[in-house]
């Protein structure tokens, strides 16, 4: 059988990840490929170790980038510091909450679970009824920005709330970290994962996660080994080490995607954080003005809302299936559907790191409006994208 080489069409991607890549990271993942326990490679870990603190506003030595996607930093948070019979508040507000109690009960442990509604953030108050409810629970594990809607949970009142009840806490920070206010050491997270391939605008394939005194403390005083060998912190540190020192092997790291990150970090921090924020939260205040002049609506109430993540409710009547395909089929852009209970009801409409600018914003806008009038939906042609250049302009 003959093939050819693939080459993927040019896509603006403005859906819930992976985002637009910087071309500097695509630079930097084609640079020589060298052996991981290289010295050179090795300082450059030391390097990357500091960008990672700093992303995540810590001074935690147990930083890393764990070696595969958002979802094993997740399982690297969960069987490093759960064991069988442990009790755990799981808070669901969407699809990654239950991925959360998925995790605890594969540890063998059971899951107290604090429901809110899809679209809404995690109810502090319901969080104290389980924990008094459950005086034995062992840590409180929630998403910070559910990518499923785009609800933002406030971090650390729900973090406040554990340590009062002597539990620590795992976060999900998948689609935060790089695009809205997380301040790590300030706010007491003790455990938390994330992911490259959002807000840092890096190749999917490897989660950031970051370990605490508390959950240190966890580690330390485990009966039982954890259950995962690839994903085994006591392991994995025997390579990741400190200080640039003596590494052991433990596995071939993903060389060429840990220089993208490397240069992903570098990029973040030469912007500086509050005002990749700030920039995140601007540029959502143009697509939001450009979104409501079409009369479309937010599925999140604004106090709530995901700057980088915007869930917009589909118009009645509208396949919003057809609509997304008429945005990749014309204009080359993706955007993304809804989840769960969610599918069909809304579409999820990314802001995230390199893609987050104003040139996406009018596009999407621009397309957007235009397949709504080629279906027969009753809009001003140029209202939304004059209403976002005005606050652009602003």
């Amino acid at each position: 059988m003959s093939t050819q080489a693939f080459h993927p069409p040019a896509r603006v991607l403005m859906g819930p990840g992976p985002s637009d890549v910087n071309p500097r990271i695509l630079e930097a993942m084609s640079r020589p490929t060298i052996g991981h326990l290289d010295p050179v490679f090795v300082d450059m870990m030391e390097e990357l170790r500091g960008l990672l603190q700093y992303a995540f506003q810590t001074r935690n030595e147990l930083t890393l980038p764990v070696s595969a996607p958002g979802s094993a930093g997740m399982e690297t948070c969960f069987v490093n510091l759960i064991e069988p019979g442990d009790r755990v508040v799981v808070c669901q507000n969407g699809v990654f909450g239950g991925r959360m109690r998925e995790n605890v009960e594969r540890c063998g442990a059971l899951p107290i679970m604090v429901e809110d509604e899809w679209g809404a953030p995690v109810d502090p108050q319901k969080v104290e009824d389980a924990l008094r409810a459950n005086p034995d629970a062992k840590v409180v594990a929630f998403v910070h920005a559910e990518t499923s809607t785009g609800a933002q949970s406030d971090v650390q009142t729900l973090v406040d709330l554990a340590h009062r009840y002597d539990c620590a806490t795992i976060v999900d920070a998948v689609t935060s970290l790089g695009g809205t206010p997380l301040k790590l050491d300030e706010w007491g997270i003790d455990a938390i994962y994330s992911g490259t391939q959002k807000c840092l605008s890096c190749v999917p394939g490897l989660s950031p996660v970051s370990f605490g005194e508390r959950a240190v403390e966890l580690m330390r005083a485990r009966k039982t080994k954890v259950q995962s060998w690839f994903l085994d912190l006591n392991l994995i540190m025997g390579y990741w080490g400190s200080g640039g020192g003596k590494r052991a092997y433990h596995h071939t790291a993903p060389i060429n995607s840990l220089y993208a990150l490397h240069e992903a970090l570098r990029i973040l921090q030469e912007e500086g954080l509050a005002e990749a924020w700030q920039r995140h939260q601007r540029n959502h205040m143009a697509l939001r003005a450009g979104v409501e002049a079409m009369g479309l609506s937010f599925l999140v109430d604004e106090p709530y809302r995901l700057p980088q993540l915007n869930s917009v409710t589909v118009p009645d009547g509208v396949d919003e299936a057809a609509v997304r395909r008429a945005l990749l089929d014309e204009y080359g852009l993706e955007i993304g559907a809804g989840l769960g209970p969610m599918a069909g009801k809304i579409w999820r409409i990314g802001l995230m790191g390199y893609a987050s600018n104003s040139r996406n914003i009018l596009l999407c806008l621009g397309a957007l409006e235009s397949v709504l009038i080629g279906m027969g939906v009753d809009l001003d042609r140029g209202r939304a994208v004059e209403a976002a250049r005005q606050v652009l302009a602003g």
